[in-house]
């Protein structure tokens, strides 16, 4: 995108956190890995759950929801997206779940879904097995969605010891966090200079078969 000056707008990143209490550690999680995002020079957003009590999806008049509206115009004007769920049994909230299923409405957008877009992923929990099953079930949505799932996905165990007072206490989990919104960022500009490119170079027709 382009701004009247013919500068390029900032890129933008959306996090959206799928946790209900409060404090919530993965949100404390979520809001690192965006700084990473800014710290790349985009401008970052979030959605945290207390803005997802959205109706069961599929309901009657869902569309017409603000919190569905406004949902899916934050999720349309982001480059890329963070996803940051506590680990519930071994996959993401329900609050996040829902809040995902309601990207269906993305699919007559051009391109649809969040097509070709970079999505970090975090789960914070108590048990390495539990947080790991729900970064990889998040990773499974965000394909499904026809989106690119950052190499560095962050799976917090032991997040109680690690995410404290709304602060994240292990520097070495704060840098993982920061690398991933700063992975999100690096693939938003490829993906750009792959467009500006692709919209400057000359098309051709036909196949040349020599002389």
């Amino acid at each position: 995108m382009t701004r009247h000056d013919g500068r390029l707008a900032p890129l933008r990143v959306l996090g959206i956190g799928g946790s209900l209490r409060r404090p919530s550690q993965s949100e404390t999680a979520l809001r690192m890995a965006l700084r990473g995002a800014e710290d790349e020079g985009a401008v970052t957003e979030i959605i945290a759950a207390d803005n997802l009590r959205l109706p069961l999806y599929p309901s009657p008049d869902m569309a017409a929801h603000p919190n569905v509206m406004a949902l899916l115009a934050a999720v349309r004007r982001a480059d890329g997206l963070i996803l940051a769920s506590p680990a519930y049994h071994g996959t993401m909230s329900g609050a996040l779940k829902n809040a995902l299923d309601y990207l269906q409405y993305l699919a007559d957008d051009d391109p649809p879904y969040l097509d070709g877009r970079a999505i970090g992923v975090l789960a914070t929990g108590d048990g390495t097995q539990a947080v790991v099953q729900t970064v990889d079930a998040l990773r499974s949505v965000v394909h499904a969605l026809r989106a690119w799932p950052t190499p560095m996905g962050v799976a917090i165990h032991e997040a109680g010891r690690t995410l404290q007072d709304g602060a994240v206490a292990d520097e070495r989990v704060a840098a993982s966090l920061r690398a991933m919104g700063a992975q999100v960022v690096e693939f938003a500009q490829a993906r750009r200079a792959l467009h500006a490119l692709a919209s400057t170079s000359p098309k051709t027709t036909g196949v040349s078969t020599g002389p």
